[in-house]
C-alpha cells in the first residue's frame, strides 16, 4: 500500500476528478503542459493509418509516462500516476474533439440515429511498473432533428469533449441505448480503474 493511499491524476477533466471522488479514491493533480511555447509534453495527434484503439493506447501510456518523468523532476512524493484518453469511433473514423459550431453539427449529424463506440484507455504507472487497459462501450442515438442539432451546438457543451457530446450533460436526451460502462463513458471506468490501482498498492475503501 502507498504510504498516504494517494495517486496524482494527470488529467484536466473535472468528468474524471468527479468519478474518482465518487469511488473515494484520494488524487493530487499534476497536469502535463498542452500549449505553446514549447508544445505539448504529448501529442494526440493521430498517426497515419493508426486505429482508434491503437491510437487511445498510444496517447494514454504515452501521458502516464511523461506524468511520471514529471513526478521525479519536481521531486514529488512518489505515488502512482494514473492518466486516461477517451475516444468517440464511428465506421472506424475517430471523431475527437469540435474546433467549432460546424464541427460539432457535422459529428452530431453523423451520429444522430446511429450506434458508435466510445473507448476510454486508463493507464497506471508506479514505482514497480506500469499497466494499462482499454474499455470499450456502445452508444446509440436516436434521431436529432436540426433545431435539436442548432440548440445544442449553440451551447458550451460540445467543445471539449471527444465525439462532440457529453452523456451526463444536456445529450443525455439524444441517447437512446448504451453497453457497457456509463462511467467510461464519460471518461473514466470506474471497475477498472480500481482494479488497476489496487493493483499499483491503492487500497480502495
Amino acid at each position: 500500500m502507498i504510504r498516504d493511499n494517494k495517486i496524482y491524476l494527470a488529467s484536466k477533466s473535472p468528468r474524471r476528478r468527479e468519478l474518482l471522488r465518487q469511488a473515494g479514491i484520494e488524487f493530487d493533480l499534476l497536469l502535463l503542459r498542452d500549449a505553446a511555447p514549447r508544445g505539448p509534453d504529448v501529442s494526440e495527434i493521430v498517426l497515419p493509418g493508426e486505429l482508434a484503439e491503437a491510437y487511445v493506447s498510444r496517447v494514454t501510456k504515452e501521458k502516464a509516462d511523461m506524468a511520471w518523468k514529471v513526478m521525479l523532476l519536481r521531486k514529488l512524493p512518489p505515488r502512482p500516476v494514473l492518466a486516461a484518453d477517451t475516444t468517440v469511433v464511428f465506421n472506424h473514423h475517430i471523431l475527437g474533439k469540435p474546433a467549432n459550431q460546424a464541427e460539432a453539427m457535422q459529428m452530431l449529424k453523423l451520429l444522430s440515429g446511429q450506434t458508435h463506440q466510445v473507448l476510454t484507455c486508463i493507464a497506471v504507472h508506479y514505482a514497480n511498473g506500469s499497466a494499462a487497459l482499454t474499455q470499450r462501450s456502445e452508444v446509440s442515438f436516436a434521431h436529432i432533428d436540426p433545431h435539436q442539432m442548432h440548440s445544442y451546438c449553440a451551447g458550451s457543451e460540445p467543445y471539449d469533449k471527444a465525439g462532440g457530446y457529453g452523456i451526463q450533460g444536456a445529450a443525455a436526451r439524444f441517447i437512446s441505448h448504451i453497453s457497457g460502462s456509463y462511467s467510461g463513458i464519460m471518461g473514466l471506468p470506474i471497475f477498472e480503474t480500481c482494479q488497476l490501482l489496487r493493483q499499483a498498492g491503492i487500497l480502495i475503501p
